[in-house]
């Protein structure tokens, strides 16, 4: 299951209490002050990781509260640290506040480990309070309470390239035979409702593709699968958006630039490219044509995975993209 976003409730461990306690042994009368300290509550820590792509792992738990440390005991006996409660979350994660949506915190795309909230510090115990003045304090003081944030886990980069395109242009096929991804196909609209992931494997390199469900006319208003899959976009670095060459339509490009510009003008500035699919059909070329003649400065390139017609071109102008 594709889930590129969540929201969690996350609470810090708080501290152990500092203890109170004398010093209490045969042969020894009125011993001083021997309460240990609290231990620290355990800390949040969301850890990036690569082999986790998505927030599937987290759908079924929202709340999530880490070890608070333990009481301090007599004989100076510190109580322990709490464990810190580590999160796994993929590259390229945005922590948001849940209500504000503010950015609270930006992860890399490089494995490590980020500490979002710390445990509360322990308490003292009335050993630390012994003074010339008060050789039997009972003064200790409690561990600092953990700290509590409702946050929306976000990715902010989901792939290198975002194939887009309208239903059964041909998205998923191109993926299935580009990577190691295995999205549905068939002959009907959406047959894509969640993003597909595949790796295409270069010479020195490797990029993520995501086949993104079809845009249909009116998606920037909400219409089909809407605005959820316009956001997968946007989390692309690069776009190469599928025409299908067997049941061409003349305004189709102009139609998926225009959806895609009223729901942000920024994917106008993406770096993109235009693949002609399907073009083992017998009508295919002739559309190309009639497509080159619209649009005379778009350099399109034209392949068929049926027989694996100019993938190779596919490839190399897909990794200029990614790279570039």
């Amino acid at each position: 299951m594709f889930i590129d976003e969540t929201r969690l409730v996350v609470t810090s461990g708080s501290g152990g209490n500092g203890a109170l306690s004398f010093r209490r042994e045969k042969y020894v009368q009125e011993g001083g002050p021997d309460g240990g300290d609290g231990g620290s509550g355990g800390h949040i820590i969301f850890a990036v990781r690569h082999n986790v792509k998505t927030f599937a792992h987290l759908q079924n738990k929202h709340k999530f509260v880490a070890a608070n440390g333990q009481n301090g005991s007599k004989a100076r006996k510190h109580g322990a640290n709490a464990a810190n409660l580590v999160i796994i979350v993929p590259p390229s994660t945005l922590v948001r506040d849940y209500q504000t949506k503010t950015i609270l915190l930006e992860l890399g795309d490089k494995e490590a480990d980020f500490v979002f909230l710390r445990g509360g510090r322990g308490g003292l115990g009335n050993s630390h309070f012994k003074s010339s003045t008060n050789r039997s304090p009972s003064k200790t003081t409690k561990g600092k309470a953990g700290l509590t944030r409702e946050i929306l886990l976000e990715m902010s980069l989901i792939a290198d390239i975002g194939l887009v395109g309208f239903p059964n242009a041909g998205k998923s096929s191109l993926l299935k035979y580009l990577t190691n991804a295995n999205p549905k196909v068939a002959a009907y609209p959406f047959t894509t409702r969640t993003p597909h992931l595949g790796v295409l494997n270069l010479a020195d390199d490797e990029l993520v593709l995501a086949d993104i469900p079809g845009i249909i006319e009116g998606a920037s208003a909400g219409q089909g699968l809407g605005l959820r899959f316009l956001k997968h976009l946007s989390r692309t670095k690069a776009l190469a958006f599928c025409l299908d060459m067997q049941n061409y339509q003349q305004d189709s490009y102009s139609l998926l630039l225009s959806e895609l510009n009223s729901y942000n003008q920024q994917f106008l500035t993406k770096k993109r490219l235009l693949i002609a699919t399907k073009m083992d059909c017998p009508e295919a070329e002739d559309n190309l044509n009639k497509f080159k003649t619209t649009y005379p400065n778009e350099e399109v390139v034209a392949v068929s995975v049926q027989n694996g017609y100019n993938v190779a071109n596919l490839k190399a102008a897909l990794a200029k993209l990614g790279k570039d």
